[in-house]
């Protein structure tokens, strides 16, 4: 980082004890990105594997997410499988504020994703997320944090999870289905990771009588719905590029993870 010469074989830097073989940043050029993915010449988060990606099932359920116009990488992490004929899906963003919220979306997404799918009930999921997402504090002051969705559809019902301010939708006529856990303000009330304190899940039940879509997103695109008109969609991939693409369209301005998954009816 300082250019001063350096013995083959050394790992630091004599002058600066920069360690040697740092990735370049993504930014500025300069060999400087930390472990925790910042460059410590320019302070830009590096971006990840995770900048785009889509998921799609047999039955129509999709989802895709996006790092956004403004943001150098995604916290946003997502699952979405199928499991004992029910479709399941978590969304966590990762607490922007928060180290490493990146890996703390995807611990999360990951352990309740898997917990679930082996039959877990939601309170167990969210319990287990809870300590993937701890395991990763250092201490108090190094904790990483995420918000958390979850849903399991089956053919007869809806079961939602939830703590934070990633929501659910009912489409086609968008009803929110979750309850933010935040101040007037937007500051979130509730969180995973180790210093959120005695955090519950709040849990809802629902059976529609008529087919629809549930749509389980991140502020990202909730922040762009007020007023907005859903269009009418068959298939949920569709419709979810074009609400991604509403989106950024409006400003991108943070993450965007959209899941549509189908309850009711032929979609496809």
């Amino acid at each position: 980082m300082c250019e001063t010469p350096v013995v083959t074989g050394d790992s630091f830097c004599e002058a600066c004890g920069h360690p040697l073989g740092a990735p370049a940043c993504t930014a500025c050029g300069a060999p400087a990105v930390d472990a925790d993915g910042y460059c410590e010449r320019c302070g830009v988060r590096q971006p990840t594997g995770r900048d785009h990606s889509v998921l799609e099932l047999e039955g129509g359920a999709a989802g895709v997410t996006d790092r956004g116009l403004r943001r150098s990488r995604n916290e946003d992490a997502m699952a979405l499988l199928a499991a004992d004929g029910a479709i399941i899906t978590v969304v966590c963003d990762g607490v922007g504020s928060s180290p490493r919220a990146d890996q703390a979306s995807a611990a999360a997404v990951a352990t309740a994703s898997a917990a679930l799918a082996d039959g877990s009930s939601q309170e167990k999921a969210f319990e287990l997320a809870g300590q993937a997402v701890n395991a990763l504090a250092t201490s108090i002051d190094d904790a990483p944090a995420c918000t958390y969705v979850s849903a399991v559809v089956t053919a007869e019902q809806i079961t939602l999870g939830w703590a934070g301010d990633t929501r659910a939708y009912w489409l086609p006529d968008g009803t929110l289905l979750t309850e933010d856990d935040a101040v007037p303000t937007g500051e979130i009330t509730a969180w995973l990771g180790a210093d959120s304190g005695d955090v519950e899940l709040r849990t809802r039940t629902l059976a529609p009588k008529q087919p629809g879509l549930l749509l389980v997103c991140s502020d990202g695109l909730w922040r762009y719905l007020n007023g907005y008109p859903f269009p009418a969609s068959d298939n949920p991939m569709d419709l979810a590029r074009v609400l991604l693409r509403h989106a950024l369209d409006s400003g991108g301005q943070d993450n965007v993870t959209i899941v549509l998954i189908p309850f009711g009816g032929s979609h496809g």
